[in-house]
């Protein structure tokens, strides 16, 4: 990536962010407190607990569209196969293992819970668990730790990464290159000084996870690739 592209780039976004009166993302720092404050796999009721872990007030295409509807079908997983389903989300959320492996590891348990679920669900027509194209993990990722990763859209990250002259642009999904891009930009913004206060006054202090998160990476590259 080439420095002053992304310090033009952060020029026009701190200009963004000072003259938009509402920002039309802070939906997901909502949804990152809400997640943070309801996650527990301990709970007596795992497929609730997962299920109203995911809220925000204004919109639920983080997570649900008309032909992609992963949280639901990670909710019949729970009601499934508890037991696998707890295992899957205690290895993604072990951060004393590499990435990949876990993003790997979770696709793959996804896999073989939809396999046997189509065995015993016969009459059901759900093919798909709809978590191969990444969002999804990268979404619970974000949510169970947002100082380290964010949403992820792979044509958004191609086009910011092309944006900002890299000369080795992504052509295919690469979650682990592209949450440490994330961390990268992250640093840039922080060092600017002027990026994180602008961001702070379109969050309310109560709704809004107020704490440092790539959230705010991944908006600014949503905002380039713009």
């Amino acid at each position: 990536m080439v420095l002053s592209k992304i310090n033009a780039a952060i020029a026009d976004y701190k200009k963004w962010l000072n003259s938009t009166k509402h920002h039309p993302f802070v939906h997901k720092w909502e949804s990152v407190q809400h997640f943070q404050d309801h996650w527990d796999l301990g709970a007596a009721d795992p497929p609730a607990m997962f299920e109203g872990s995911f809220y925000n007030a204004e919109t639920r295409r983080l997570w649900q569209t008309e032909n992609w509807q992963p949280k639901r079908m990670m909710t019949e997983f729970w009601r499934f196969d508890p037991l696998t389903v707890r295992l899957m989300f205690d290895d993604l959320f072990n951060e004393t293992r590499e990435v990949e492996g876990r993003i790997s590891r979770f696709l793959f348990g996804c896999d073989t819970v939809l396999r046997d679920y189509r065995k015993i669900k016969s009459t059901r027509i759900d093919n798909n668990h709809d978590h191969g194209d990444f969002q999804m993990i990268a979404l619970y990722l974000a949510f169970r730790y947002p100082e380290s990763y964010a949403p992820y859209d792979f044509s958004t990250f191609q086009k910011a990464m092309t944006v900002f002259g890299a000369h080795d642009i992504p052509q295919s999904n690469d979650l682990a290159r592209y949450f440490k891009v994330l961390r990268t930009l992250m640093t840039f913004l922080e060092k600017d000084g002027g990026v994180v206060p602008l961001m702070q006054k379109h969050l309310h202090p109560r709704r809004h996870f107020q704490g440092k998160t790539l959230l705010l990476a991944e908006d600014f590259c949503r905002f380039v690739a713009g």
